[in-house]
């Protein structure tokens, strides 16, 4: 239910108004920059090809992912209680930022200075690390998005913003190849990461231009364990949310399998460190021009619909990996994947923020992303467990078998959020 308006309500709206283009330009600035760093990190490509060359092998890349999922598990709730009790969340934005970027530099950094095998358990330390400070990031920028940009307006920014940084990201990818081709600095990879650290530096940097107005109503500040108590009462308190909040964990079952597409496609088809630019290039352009074609469409018709137009992509392009056996099959495939991937995250973080009322928007959010990673990060270990003991046709199917039921769920038992009386 809706808390009652009141002046200090209206005076926050106002604020929301006065300073929405400026808000706007800053957050599509950060993420020109921000995300085309963060991408190169993220993308099932050039992570998971990495360590699995360093360990020798495949199951290592699952267990790199599964720390990193592992990191963003634990951190999401804390995150709440972080800025719950804030009028305003900007510099608790900056300092987790700033600690996340910095395990990106770690990775590279060791990459280029260690000797085997450290360079592998460093980066295992180092994805951990920066799971757990994305995860907490995850909370605090969706929550600061959710104040400074109004409903109708943040499907388009979150399109065009996916949109701008894809462009730049996929450019980026293509030289990001030819440094890991070329072994550039003896680490083309380690050369890579310390790229992406230098574009997403910069991008956070850009979101000092935001003008975050006071929240008029928060929380009194609360110990972690105290707001856990809370969380059988949040998920009765809206059964659809709830049936949601589950049906996105089963769907994210699908990151299980996203550290084996590029290895499956390495097997099948054999891709070398200009190829693994290329169709890196490839996911990255279709996972933000996917989003922007998104975000229009969720204007118009709700987030609810692009998660399942999204969820169906996702289970197609898989598929039709399985089926692939050419060069320009291959591009196809990780563009319908990008494509998949990009509507899947924007969708599902933004339609958590329609639930509900503003005061428990962050523990709502907290708990969603909460449940979603520890999904990924068991996903993760089991996807590897699978590829030792079984094949990696097994782990597509069984991702695409979670992701199948989060659609049903979604599609007959989820209501669209935005079309409830407010």
């Amino acid at each position: 239910m809706a808390t009652p308006d009141t002046g200090e309500d209206s005076v926050f709206r106002a604020e929301v108004d006065r300073n929405l283009r400026r808000n706007y330009l800053a957050h599509l600035c950060h993420g020109l920059l921000g995300q085309t760093g963060m991408r190169l990190v993220n993308a099932p490509t050039f992570i998971p090809y990495y360590i699995s060359s360093l360990a020798g092998l495949d199951a290592a890349a699952g267990i790199a992912r599964g720390l990193q999922y592992l990191g963003m598990f634990l951190s999401p709730v804390l995150g709440a209680t972080l800025i719950e009790h804030r009028r305003r969340v900007l510099p608790v934005g900056f300092v987790i930022g700033g600690l996340m970027r910095l395990q990106i530099l770690g990775l590279a950094l060791t990459g280029l200075l260690l000797p085997a095998p450290w360079p592998l358990y460093t980066a295992w330390v180092f994805l951990g690390l920066f799971g757990f400070f994305l995860g907490i990031q995850g909370v605090v920028f969706n929550f600061l998005v959710s104040k400074v940009i109004p409903v109708a307006r943040r499907g388009s920014l979150m399109g065009l913003r996916n949109g701008v940084a894809g462009i730049t990201a996929a450019v980026v990818a293509i030289y990001a190849g030819s440094l890991v081709s070329r072994n550039v600095l003896g680490n083309g990879y380690a050369t890579t990461f310390l790229v992406a650290f230098g574009l997403t530096s910069v991008g956070l940097l850009m979101l000092a231009f935001v003008r975050e107005p006071a929240t008029p109503q928060v929380r009194e500040a609360a110990r972690v364990r105290e707001r856990l108590r809370e969380l059988p009462a949040l998920l009765r308190s809206d059964r659809a949310f709830t049936r949601y909040f589950l049906a996105r964990a089963m769907a994210t079952f699908g990151r299980m399998a996203m550290p084996f597409y590029v290895l499956y496609a390495r097997d099948s088809v054999g891709v070398g460190g200009g190829q693994l630019g290329q169709i890196t290039g490839a996911f990255i352009l279709a996972q933000s021009m996917g989003p922007l074609v998104g975000g229009v469409v969720a204007d118009r018709r709700g987030f609810r619909f692009v998660f399942l137009a999204a969820l169906l992509t996702w289970m197609a392009a898989v598929v039709l990996l399985m089926n692939t056996s050419t060069d320009l099959g291959l591009l196809v495939v990780f563009a319908a994947l990008g494509a998949g991937i990009g509507g899947f995250q924007m969708s599902s973080q933004n339609l958590v923020l329609e639930f509900g009322s503003r005061r428990n928007l962050p523990m709502r959010i907290a708990v969603a992303n909460t449940a979603s990673d520890l999904v990924a990060a068991l996903g993760s270990i089991l996807g590897g467990l699978l590829t030792l003991l079984v094949s990696l046709p097994v782990v597509f199917w069984t991702a695409i078998a979670f992701q199948a039921a989060a659609f049903v769920i979604v599609l007959l038992f989820v209501d669209e959020p935005r079309l409830r009386p407010r």
